[in-house]
Parts: C-alpha cells; sequence; structure tokens
C-alpha cells in the first residue's frame, strides 16, 4: 500500500503491522468470543490510531474483521471528539451480547463485555450513517429504529441512487458543521462479484462504481479524517483470481479516498490471472 501512496506524491509515514497476544483463557462472555484478546487488541489500535491523529496525519488502517472499528473510533474520537462516521457495509454490526446469533465481535462494535473496560462513549446516534445494509439482524433493526440512526439500505440506495445517498449523507452529517469524518468500509458492502475474498459475503451489494463513488465523494469533502479498509481476507477467495480481484478493489477504493481519480487507473497495472 505505501508504494502507491507514495507514487501517488502522498507523504506517507508507516507504523507498521500492529503485533496483537492472544489470552490466555480468554473465556466466552455469554455468547460472545474472545472477548479479552479482542479488546485487548482494540486497545492497542485505539492507542497508535490516537498518535497518528495528535501528529495531524489522516489515518488509514488496512484490517481483519470489523471489530478493530472499535479500536479505531475510540482513538479517533480521543483527538477529535466532534467526529462522525459513515459506516459503510452489509451487516449494521450493533448487535449487543444479548442480541447477537453468532457471538462475533466483529458484529458488536460497542460491546459492554470483559476486556473492553477502557472503551467510553465517543458517538451517538446522530453522528454515524450506514450505508449498503441487506443482511441486518432483527436485534440490530430495533436497535437502529430505536436510536433513529440514518442508513441506507441496498433497496434504498437502488431507488435513490448513490449520487442521492452520498448528497443525503453528506448533508446530514457535515452539512451544519463542519467536523472530521471516519470512514469505515467493510469489503463485504461490495457485492461478492467484485470483492469474493471476505469473511461474511451477502449477494446483491454495492458496485465497484458505487463504492468509488462513495469514496470519491468523501474526499471531496476535505473532511475525511480517517479510512478504515475492513474484512479484506485472502484465505476466503477460492482462486487466486478471487484474491487480486478482491485485494485490487480493496486498493483502488483506498486509493480514491485520498484522492485518486477514476482516469487515473491503468488497467495493465492490475492485470489479472485467468479464472481458473
Amino acid at each position: 500500500m505505501d508504494k502507491y501512496l507514495v507514487q501517488g506524491d502522498y507523504e506517507v509515514r508507516d507504523y507498521s503491522d500492529l503485533e496483537f497476544a492472544d489470552v490466555a483463557q480468554d473465556e466466552p462472555f455469554q455468547n460472545v468470543k474472545n472477548p479479552r484478546t479482542v479488546g485487548l487488541a482494540t486497545e492497542k489500535l485505539a492507542n497508535t490510531v490516537t498518535e497518528v491523529k495528535k501528529a495531524g496525519k489522516t489515518c488509514l488502517v488496512i484490517g481483519g474483521d470489523h471489530s478493530l472499528a472499535v479500536g479505531t473510533i475510540a482513538g479517533h474520537a480521543a483527538v477529535h471528539p466532534d467526529l462522525c462516521v459513515v459506516w459503510v457495509d452489509a451487516h449494521a454490526d450493533i448487535n449487543t451480547p444479548y442480541s447477537s446469533p453468532s457471538g462475533n465481535l466483529h458484529g458488536q462494535p460497542v460491546p459492554a463485555v470483559p476486556g473492553f473496560s477502557w472503551v467510553k462513549p465517543c458517538l451517538s446516534a446522530k453522528d454515524i450513517v450506514y450505508i449498503g445494509l441487506r443482511d441486518v439482524d432483527p436485534g440490530e433493526h430495533y436497535i437502529l429504529k430505536n436510536l433513529g440512526i440514518k442508513f441506507y439500505s441496498m433497496s434504498e440506495v437502488d431507488n435513490l441512487r448513490i449520487d442521492k445517498v452520498m448528497e443525503e449523507t453528506i448533508e446530514y452529517l457535515v452539512g451544519k458543521k463542519k467536523r472530521p469524518i471516519h470512514l469505515s468500509f467493510d469489503i463485504d458492502a461490495l457485492d461478492p462479484s467484485v470483492a469474493p475474498a471476505t469473511g461474511t459475503p451477502v449477494p446483491g451489494g454495492l458496485t465497484f462504481r458505487e463504492g468509488m463513488y462513495i469514496t470519491e465523494q468523501l474526499h471531496k469533502t476535505g473532511l475525511l479524517s480517517a479510512v478504515d479498509i475492513m474484512e479484506v481476507n485472502p484465505s476466503r477467495g477460492e482462486t487466486e483470481r478471487d484474491v487480486k480481484l478482491t485485494v485490487k478493489t480493496a486498493l483502488d477504493m483506498t486509493l480514491s479516498s485520498f484522492g485518486k481519480a477514476r482516469e487515473g487507473f491503468h488497467a495493465a497495472t492490475w492485470a489479472l490471472p485467468d479464472a481458473k
């Protein structure tokens, strides 16, 4: 990733890969898996994001599962408490230990579970917009509606078109008050046809063009302060082509977030092998 950003004349500092330790005897909390291990990892990530933001840099985190957003948003909010979030995802990831069918922490970004005592409330319902939802658990749907969280399901994206969705999103979050934007982009928001190598793909997602439009419009605000690119998982690709296609897509979304125009992409750079 560094070399592509450097080629775009960006000043880049690599904070290196973070090493996360496994907590011994990390017993489940209700049905929540590995709570202390994930809590420790997200706290470490939060501290690193805070360091980046204190240095006055735009923070890019390329991660594994989306539970890491606990750390990225908390670390960002420690420096910019007035931030807002655009969460692009097939899933709402807003379950609690009581509502989660799976117990996966990447579906519970704000859990009150062991290992997360360091997390302080830093985001209100009015500070977030979801885009691309199409696989929402009943408990999550209740939370979204009950708290009045603004969201655009894929049905709404289809009906309104992505340009209207982004116009409304930007007006809602920063139209009256300019403030830092945190983009948390789960690659499974995109249709599996363009991002197949991910943990929980869901058909009927955003097209490549719609994903690019989201990142382009957020960049154009001049307020994009942090970017998460999550759930890129090469081990889930069935073929080499699946892996390379997903990585290419994630890279394109990332570079677009930092201002690389679509006409600047070169097909030869991203040549893919024939499907196997």
